[in-house]
């Protein structure tokens, strides 16, 4: 691929040599080519896999979003399952903490008592709840808490985790993520939204009626 036809490609999204569509972006001091996916007629998203993006990279991303985070003095870190789970724990490692705490979309056998916040995503079609397993409250009462995450896209999910750890005495002192998709997320969260702390941001994708996408930076 040529330089012009690659800064092109930086700026929207391009196909591959199997006619898979991609899009390339920086998160921190990396580059991803991010696979796009049509959700519906009407809207396409950049899917970024953490479980699929390799140990180097979500060390290095770790580090650099605890570097971003750090000022903040945070005691411990929570994410949402399942996407989040690489992230907190390499964003906790690099912090030099232990311990970090999960919020569930799943139930489970040790959740049967959990506090729960509905939510519901993007990327999901039905209402889901949030979980957090009552014997881990000790753990975040009090503290100052840093909520990490893969993506903020409409902050539904950070705005349930939000309303969830701060019903159980939780100090959220910073929101940090991969990366940002979209504007919706800011009216969505609100004055929380001056907490998000990003390594990157990327558009959604809109048919351009002629069976390309468009970058929609507002959706």
């Amino acid at each position: 691929m040529g330089s012009g036809v690659l800064d092109e490609c930086i700026r929207s999204v391009c196909s591959n040599t199997v006619g898979e569509r991609t899009y390339s972006t920086e998160i921190g001091t990396q580059r991803v080519d991010l696979p796009v996916a049509s959700l519906n007629e009407q809207l396409a998203l950049a899917l970024l896999i953490t479980v699929d993006m390799g140990v180097e990279f979500m060390s290095t991303a770790g580090k650099e979003l605890a570097d971003i985070l750090r000022p903040y003095d945070v005691d411990i870190v929570a994410t949402v399952a399942t996407m989040g789970i690489p992230l907190v724990v390499e964003v906790t490692r690099h912090l030099g903490l232990d311990q970090y705490v999960i919020l569930h979309k799943t139930p489970k056998i040790h959740l049967a008592d959990a506090v729960s916040e509905r939510v519901r995503s993007i990327t999901t079609d039905v209402e889901q709840r949030l979980l957090f397993d009552r014997a881990r409250i000790k753990d975040v009462r009090a503290k100052r808490v840093a909520i990490v995450d893969d993506v903020i896209s409409t902050g539904a999910s950070t705005g349930a985790a939000l309303r969830l750890l701060r019903g159980v005495g939780a100090n959220i002192v910073a929101i940090g993520t991969l990366v940002t998709e979209g504007s919706l997320w800011r009216s969505a969260l609100g004055e929380d939204a001056t907490l998000v702390r990003a390594l990157g941001s990327i558009p959604v994708f809109r048919p351009d009626g002629s069976g390309g996408l468009v970058e929609d930076w507002i959706g």
